[in-house]
């Protein structure tokens, strides 16, 4: 296996170095060809008659202006050798160059002029031909192939028969040229990176400016179309009536609905796309104090769940085949985001193939981790790979900015690993995002810090566990056995409603297909009867819209896949018992909240998500007017914008928190529709506890509003 992997990492280097000392643009076709071929038949003439060197031949210069020919050739016919032609372009380079000159040389007995030639040839070689290894190579390719070509075609008797030749002022002759060349090179590239880094920098800037802007004034009413169709679908949910026309036939309700649902995919990708851009447009480095133990199968499926689809078909494109499971030290919004990037990309290629696939497995090894995604696309030409990942390079693809994939570059370098690029035009291309592998202590500490983390909230909850599937079953007992939670188990859904008429539990997780009465059906019947138990549905197979299934049955909190992965199942288990209604009114009732927007729709979408909580709210337009409403007021917590005109969320805290006032450490919940780093930064310098994007989700918004609301009640008692 060692060895395996070290021929494999050989391979990437000879392809990585191939593509970076293979450029092949119009302009350095034309220059290398036009040069190599007057250059080769002109010299011919002049070398032979006007000055009468000592050798000349002209076939063999013949097939150098051919070659160079053949070169020119693409220009009219772009599709000329296909994905061979860089091999031809080496090729040529070599004849031309190394080859002649070296052979020409010799066979002149390396007069002065002639060594001239070589530190010429050494100079231009290097300018074609970027990449250490690859000139290397070419230049010893083609002086070997020459001093065979002297050694075959001069006898014996006249070899090396004159003084001129000294093979150790060749050598010093040709290594130093190849130094002061390289240097020459390397000081101009490093002069022109710097300038082009300046220009891109300012580019970043300026577009990050424009690109927050936007995105600032998008999510609002994007956020007001979400919210105005969780309401329509919540009033087609109760099988409301119109007065006039009476109930709503069934087959009409299906079609509002699949309408509804369709609207809502629109509005998520909108959103999607905007938090997609702005991610890629930022510049700033991730924090690698913020990172966390991860696990990649929970962190895999959760950007498989949320990426913004455009449609069902797009979605059913995805075929997951997890391998085993391991953990990466990262942040997963920034790997979820690299998913992002990787699946928007193999979509728009793949999006008039009906047998379009993307395909993400994983690969566990001792050194290094790795998740391959795979899509049969057209693939990416040879000549582009080296560069797909330069900030603003784009190929193939209107409309696209050029940041995506270096984006994912930089996510993936400052996790420890890399991400590589592999493709066949016509059959496939392939990234390989690899990770450091983590030590059995890192991931003994990982699932520990789990445990401990989710003990105090889970230990003693009482759990049902509905399936007819024993191993998933046992598995789940066996993550959970641990944190001392009671567990029952029920192999069908009658049998589940049996047992839970004779006890009450905490939290039921039933399989959606369950026998009988399957997930949503059982969690109806238990709304029926009055009682508050969550259920959570768990699904077992590979069809990625399975998830958005099961979230869209009424009474569903939550679903996860199987087989079960630890952070995954602790992280449901921990988000649904934080928000049932339960819970949240333990937390929240009687509690006052003062909210700050200057948008007075923002400000009625937070007051019907906490309105059934027996929650006082009172609000305000912007800072200024919240300061004078804490004033007169006792409240609880403050969720605050941070962007407003009169007084921002910013320094509204600042004021706040340097006060000599009652409500000097009242916890505050900004919301803002673009969350850098940099304005998080700033929110934890004001004096915020914490911070959402907007349009904020439910269940996360209630989860932090329920923690920071028991926080202040512990440390008060």
């Amino acid at each position: 296996m060692y060895f395996e992997q070290r021929f494999m990492n050989i391979i990437k280097h000879i392809q990585s170095s191939f593509a970076k000392g293979t450029k092949t643009s119009r302009l350095n076709i034309i220059y290398a060809s036009l040069i190599g071929a007057s250059g080769h038949f002109t010299l011919y003439f002049v070398y032979r008659y006007v000055f009468s060197l000592h050798w000349e031949n002209l076939p063999i210069r013949l097939v150098g202006v051919f070659l160079c020919c053949g070169s020119l050739y693409r220009l009219i016919k772009p599709d000329f050798l296909g994905r061979h032609f860089g091999v031809y372009w080496h090729l040529m380079l070599i004849y031309v160059l190394p080859f002649i000159i070296t052979l020409f040389a010799l066979k002149n007995n390396f007069d002065e002029p002639w060594t001239y030639w070589e530190i010429f040839m050494v100079f231009v070689l290097i300018s074609f031909v970027p990449n250490w290894s690859m000139f290397l190579f070419d230049l010893i390719a083609g002086i070997v192939a020459a001093f065979a070509a002297y050694l075959l075609i001069t006898p014996i008797t006249d070899r090396f028969q004159t003084a001129a030749f000294d093979p150790g002022l060749y050598g010093i002759v040709v290594g130093f040229s190849i130094i002061a060349g390289y240097l020459f090179n390397y000081s101009n590239l490093q002069g022109l990176r710097a300038e082009e880094q300046r220009k891109a920098e300012e580019k970043y800037s300026a577009l990050e400016a424009l690109a927050g802007g936007i995105a600032h004034e998008m999510r609002n009413p994007l956020g007001q179309i979400s919210h105005n169709l969780d309401e329509i679908t919540q009033e087609i949910l109760t099988e409301r009536y119109d007065d006039k026309r009476g109930p709503l036939a069934t087959k009409d309700l299906q079609a509002i609905r699949q309408r509804l649902t369709q609207a809502k995919t629109a509005v998520n990708r909108g959103l999607h796309i905007i938090d997609m851009t702005l991610e890629n447009f930022r510049s700033e480095e991730l924090f690698r104090h913020d990172f966390a133990s991860l696990s990649i199968a929970a962190a895999t499926r959760k950007a498989i769940d949320e990426y913004g689809y455009a449609s069902e078909e797009e979605r059913g494109k995805i075929d997951l085949q997890e391998g085993e499971d391991f953990i990466f030290r990262g942040d997963e919004s920034s790997y979820m985001f690299v998913i992002y990037n990787l699946f928007l990309n193999a979509f728009h290629v793949l999006r008039d193939r009906t047998d379009g696939r993307i395909r993400l497995h994983f690969e566990p090894g001792k050194e290094m981790n790795t998740v391959i995604v795979r899509d049969n696309g057209p693939g990416i030409p040879p000549e582009f790979l080296n560069r797909i990942f330069d900030p603003f390079f784009t190929s193939g693809k209107t409309g696209g900015t050029g940041l995506g994939l270096a984006f994912c570059i930089r996510v993936m370098r400052s996790f420890g690993g890399d991400i590589t690029c592999n493709s066949e035009p016509g059959r496939f291309t392939e990234f390989v995002l690899s990770f450091p592998a983590l030590g059995k202590e890192l991931i003994d500490e990982f699932e520990k810090h789990l445990y401990g983390a989710n003990r105090t909230l889970l230990e003693g909850k009482k759990l049902l566990l509905a399936g007819n599937d024993k191993s998933h079953l046992s598995l789940i007992r066996q993550q959970l056995a641990p944190l001392g939670m009671i567990i029952d188990e029920a192999t069908d859904g009658a049998s589940a409603m049996n047992i839970i008429a004779t006890g009450m539990y905490d939290l039921i997780l039933a399989d959606i297909e369950l026998p009988i009465l399957n997930a949503a059906e059982l969690a109806s019947r238990i709304t029926a009867r009055g009682k508050e138990i969550p259920v959570i549905a768990f699904a077992v197979g590979k069809d990625p819209s399975v998830g958005r299934k099961i979230e869209e049955n009424r009474g569903i909190e939550a679903h996860i896949s199987m087989p079960p992965v630890l952070s995954e199942l602790l992280h449901v288990l921990k988000c649904t018992l934080e928000t049932s209604r339960g819970v949240l009114k333990g937390s929240l009732a009687g509690k006052t909240v003062l909210v700050v927007d200057d948008l007075d729709f923002n400000r009625k979408v937070i007051t019907s998500m906490l309105g059934r909580l027996d929650v006082t709210i009172l609000e305000a337009s912007n800072g200024q007017e919240a300061l004078e409403l804490l004033e007169t007021n006792k409240c609880d917590l403050l969720v605050m914008d941070l962007k407003m005109p009169v007084l921002d969320g910013f320094e509204a805290t600042r004021r706040v928190r340097r006060g000599d006032t009652p409500y000097r450490d009242i916890p505050i919940l900004g919301l803002s529709g673009n969350l850098d780093n940099n304005s998080m930064q700033m929110a934890r310098l004001c004096g915020i506890n914490d911070c959402l994007i907007k349009p904020v989700k439910l269940k996360l918004f209630l989860q932090k509003v329920g923690s920071m609301l028991k926080s202040e009640k512990q440390q008060a008692a």
